[in-house]
This record gives structure tokens, C-alpha cells and sequence, in this order.
């Protein structure tokens, strides 16, 4: 192995590394805020000088503020860590194990260079999930007997195909496809499918690995009302709902309002954007 291939080799196994150790911390995070969350609604329920009514609607809040947490970094997590190409196709072949083992499809799959550029977990999660998709689509057509499965990676995108021996008139409108195309849309891919009768069908479906550029404009401040002002500047410091009610003196699920209406307006997916468009004002 040459000296740039040997650098190149050792950068990846480090980002990897990196990528594992800042995984368990955040599992670690996790697991601490849930333990967290039970011991304070534990506390709510047992304690002797709040009424069940109270103690109900405590309980409550408590739990909605953390299943909003949860949510949010579940979505921070899927986009930011990253799956190695093989180790993700290497699920694949998992996943696909139980559809087809008792079925006659016989699944063939192509490794794909194991060199490739990481994928994006979100990335890595939506293409096994169009696979397994697609396989299901061919088991209950039951016209196919052998389907290969293939892919790689151009650097800037996810490349998979789909080849089988069927009976070579599907096209990208049927019902078996459609659910396939219209994901694919979703995630900003290309789908083509080509079929020859009597020959079999391919499905060459492309994902890219980075999000496309946003092109919404910046919400006037003058469009947001006071209490929304509020609620966006304490975001921005990454204070939970928590908090952020505590600080205003409302209640969390006004927060939470609040919050919805900020990303709806800023047109931000996560809290994490919605405080880069405030940084911006």
C-alpha cells in the first residue's frame, strides 16, 4: 500500500473511531436523561403532598418534555453518524435474511467496494428500507426467481441496483414501484426503471449523501410575535422546553406551540436549524 492510500486509510479508521466514541457518549447522554425522566415522574407519583390530579398532569409534562427531547436527538443522531458502505450493506443482507428464507426468490448480492465514502445514517437507514420495499414487492409478485442486489458509491451519492428475472414489464408507475419512486423523491434521488419482457426489470435508484441546499428565505422579525421572539432567542442557547418555560413562566406544552410554529415559519426541521436561522438575524 502506497504512503497517500496508507494516510488516507489511517484519517478513516480515526473518523471512525471518533464516530464510535461520540456514539456511546450520546447513548450515555440518553440513557442518563431517561433515568432522569422516570425518577422525576416517580417522584411526582409518590409524593405525599401533591394531589393525584396534580400528580397526573405533572407526570404528564414530564413525560411529553421528554419524548420531544427524544425525538430530537433521535433526528440529530440519524443524520449525523455515520454507517461505513460495506457495514450498511452488510445490514442489508441482514434485514433481507427472514423475507426470503422460507420464500423461492433467490437473492444474489454484489459487495460493494469497501473503500466507499461513509453514508449518512439517515441515509443508510432510507436505503435499506427502499431494498427491503422492493424484495417484498418481488416475493409477492412471485413472477421473479432470482434478483441481484448491488451497490456503490460515487462520492456523492448512494448507487443501487436492482436486477431480477421476471417477467420484464414493470415501470415506475406500478403499484410495486410507486411506494419506491415516491420515497426516493422525498430524499431528493432518482429512480429509472427498464424492463425487458421475458428478460426482467432493473431498477437503478440514486440517493444523494448530503442534504441539498435550502433556499428559504429568512423570516422577518417583525413576522414573529413577542412571545415567539422569546421562545427563539432561548433556543438558540440550546436550553431545553424545560427551561424555556421556566424562564418565560409558561407552561411546556405552550413551548412546544410555540416551537412548531417557529419551525413551520423558519422552515427548519430541527431545533438545530432553528437556532442557525436566529444566528443569522
Amino acid at each position: 500500500m502506497d504512503a497517500p492510500a496508507a494516510g488516507l486509510e489511517a484519517r478513516g479508521g480515526s473518523a471512525s473511531r471518533r464516530a464510535a466514541a461520540e456514539h456511546a457518549r450520546t447513548v450515555a447522554e440518553q440513557a442518563d436523561r431517561h433515568a432522569l425522566t422516570l425518577e422525576s415522574v416517580l417522584a411526582v407519583l409518590r409524593s405525599p403532598r401533591v394531589t393525584d390530579a396534580a400528580a397526573r398532569a405533572e407526570a404528564v409534562e414530564i413525560a411529553s418534555a421528554a419524548l420531544v427531547d427524544l425525538r430530537t436527538v433521535t433526528d440529530q443522531q440519524r443524520t449525523t453518524l455515520l454507517e461505513p458502505v460495506a457495514g450498511a450493506f452488510s445490514r442489508l443482507r441482514a434485514d433481507l435474511r427472514p423475507l426470503v428464507r422460507f420464500g423461492d426468490l433467490d437473492v444474489q448480492f454484489i459487495e460493494p467496494p469497501a473503500t466507499g465514502r461513509a453514508l449518512p445514517g439517515d441515509v443508510a437507514h432510507a436505503a435499506r428500507a427502499i431494498v427491503r420495499t422492493a424484495v417484498l414487492a418481488l416475493v409477492d409478485d412471485g413472477a421473479a426467481k432470482r434478483v441481484r442486489i448491488q451497490w456503490d458509491c460515487d462520492g456523492r451519492n448512494l448507487l443501487m441496483q436492482l436486477r431480477d428475472d421476471g417477467s420484464g414489464t414493470l415501470d415506475v408507475h406500478d403499484d410495486a414501484v410507486r411506494p419506491i419512486a415516491e420515497r426516493v423523491v422525498t430524499l431528493d434521488g432518482r429512480v429509472q426503471v427498464s424492463s425487458t419482457p421475458g428478460w426482467g426489470s432493473v431498477l437503478d435508484i440514486s440517493l444523494p449523501l448530503d442534504p441539498r441546499p435550502t433556499d428559504v428565505d429568512p423570516v422577518d422579525d417583525g413576522d414573529l410575535t413577542p412571545r415567539e421572539r422569546d421562545v427563539l432567542r432561548l433556543v438558540a442557547t440550546g436550553v431545553g422546553n424545560r427551561e424555556i418555560a421556566e424562564g418565560l413562566g409558561i407552561s411546556v406544552n405552550t413551548v412546544k406551540y410555540h416551537v412548531a410554529n417557529l419551525l413551520r415559519k423558519h422552515g427548519a426541521r430541527t431545533r438545530a436549524e432553528l437556532a442557525a436561522f436566529s444566528s443569522r438575524t
